[in-house]
């Protein structure tokens, strides 16, 4: 099958797969550009109370919606568009989606619940704060180059 006879469905497919990973690209960017930064002028015991509260509060379906579907919108895109000139830039969008899920589970993830369960500030932040700022840039380096592969994607599709 082609991208043409996929139709209106591949694209709009493509097209919520770009604009999820868009909004979570966004997320990482904001906490690079923002979020940590601001943080980083606190005393331990504010930045540890509101790292703790922002790791609280996104655990719901408004960010789980994209940060999921990311990965699960690229490899239906992927599949959707294997015959075409969409190919390689679905499949890349993919790996690059997938990379931002396993550094979130296997870094970040266990970062936020080690601050979670120490209770000097002064220590939890001293663990928590340059590794999590590192591998959330990673993230939002992944999450913008999975982002570009999905516009060129839509760019070059039949």
């Amino acid at each position: 099958m082609t991208e043409n006879r996929d139709g209106k469905g591949a694209g709009a497919v493509l097209g919520t797969a770009t604009v999820a990973a868009g909004l979570l690209a966004g997320v990482w960017f904001a906490y690079v550009c923002s979020v940590m930064p601001a943080l980083a002028r606190s005393d331990d015991r504010v930045y540890v109370e509101v790292m703790r509260n922002i790791n609280d509060v996104i655990q719901n379906p408004v960010f789980f919606t994209p940060f999921f579907g990311v990965p699960v919108l690229t490899a239906v895109a992927a599949w959707q568009h294997r015959a075409g000139r969409a190919r390689v830039w679905t499949l890349a969008a993919f790996v690059l989606g997938l990379a931002v899920l396993v550094v979130t589970s296997a870094v970040n993830v266990p970062l936020n619940d080690a601050l979670a369960a120490t209770q000097d500030p002064t220590a939890a932040r001293a663990a928590f704060e340059t590794p999590w700022v590192a591998w959330n840039l990673v993230r939002a380096v992944l999450g913008t180059a999975g982002l570009a592969c999905l516009l060129r994607a839509l760019a070059v599709r039949d």
